[in-house]
């Protein structure tokens, strides 16, 4: 079982910046495949970014030069920041890890990204 935690969302003027970080339990976080999804209201889940054990990056287009996601294995962490933020990006952002050879995935909490124009 693993457990995340996010933390960071929060109400944001159009142009401005987040930062979110999600906390995971367990001793082999980092073998874990770690994602950033989001969801809109009347909209479906979708992939925002994320990052394999090898340190490899994938985002979606809509977020290209403008997020970017880390981690940090030594603190289990991993961490999306979010620049020029517009009012497209408002959704409920969920911290993910995929355990590839389990093909497992957990899930967090979610924390409400809110962005004014």
């Amino acid at each position: 079982q693993v457990q995340l935690v996010e933390s960071g969302g929060g109400l944001v003027l159009a142009g401005g910046s987040l930062r979110l970080s999600c906390a995971a339990s367990g001793s082999r976080f980092s073998i874990y495949t770690m994602g950033w999804y989001r969801q809109a209201p009347g909209k479906q889940r979708e992939l925002v970014a994320d990052i394999n054990s090898g340190g490899n990056k994938n985002y979606a287009d809509s977020v290209k030069g403008r997020f970017t996601i880390s981690r940090d294995n030594a603190k289990n962490t991993v961490t999306l920041q979010m620049n020029s933020l517009n009012p497209e990006d408002t959704a409920v952002y969920y911290c993910n890890a995929f355990i590839s050879h389990l093909v497992i995935n957990y899930w967090g909490q979610g924390t409400q990204v809110t962005v004014s124009s």
